[in-house]
């Protein structure tokens, strides 16, 4: 029963960390591209922009990693014969990228809190889909537990990065064709 408790504890926590994990790189461009504006509203802006990513990655982003962490904890503790499958030790290999993904976001926020970042707003869109790509090979790997299904799944999942990326570029270009200056 602790078990299936902590699994929808999992469930919930790991879709409000990947919300947060989603939106913080949006704010990241926009807190980029404000460096555009005229000198009194990039202040406003950057102040805001401050606050927003504090408190989206203080109240939420952040605590939901912890609790995904603990209550996959508890459940790999409920049944250890999950850390001898080969799925979940893949799995586990995606987590942990995802965790070096949260930390590195974590430093960005900081450099441009700091007003030291050197990421273009296309660099963060790019920084944007490596989440996606991570949680689509993490989806991949539970629901399919089996090393050929997954191998599919991944190479969709490169396959869905690469289109990601062209489509950041045509929208990079499409932009630039309506006048926006873009970096």
């Amino acid at each position: 029963m602790l078990y299936l408790y902590a699994k929808a504890i999992h469930i919930i926590f790991v879709i409000c960390w990947m919300a947060g994990l989603f939106y913080m790189p949006r704010l990241f461009v926009y807190h980029t591209e404000a460096k555009q504006k005229p000198a009194e509203a990039y202040r406003v802006l950057h102040d805001q922009f401050v606050i927003m990513e504090n408190r989206l990655w203080w109240v939420i982003t952040t605590p939901a990693m912890y609790i995904t962490v603990a209550s996959a904890l508890v459940m790999l503790h409920q049944n250890p014969a999950l850390l001898l499958t080969g799925w979940m030790q893949v799995k586990l290999g995606f987590v942990a990228a995802l965790i070096v993904y949260h930390f590195m976001s974590q430093r960005i926020m900081f450099k441009l809190r700091d007003e030291q970042s050197t990421w273009t707003s296309t660099q963060l869109r790019l920084w944007n889909e490596v989440s996606t790509i991570i949680l689509f090979a993490i989806v991949f790997l539970v629901i399919l537990k089996s090393a050929f299904g997954w191998v599919f799944g991944v190479v969709g999942i490169l396959s869905l990065g690469i289109l990601l990326m062209i489509l950041v570029k045509l929208y990079k270009k499409y932009r630039k064709s309506k006048g926006e200056q873009v970096d």
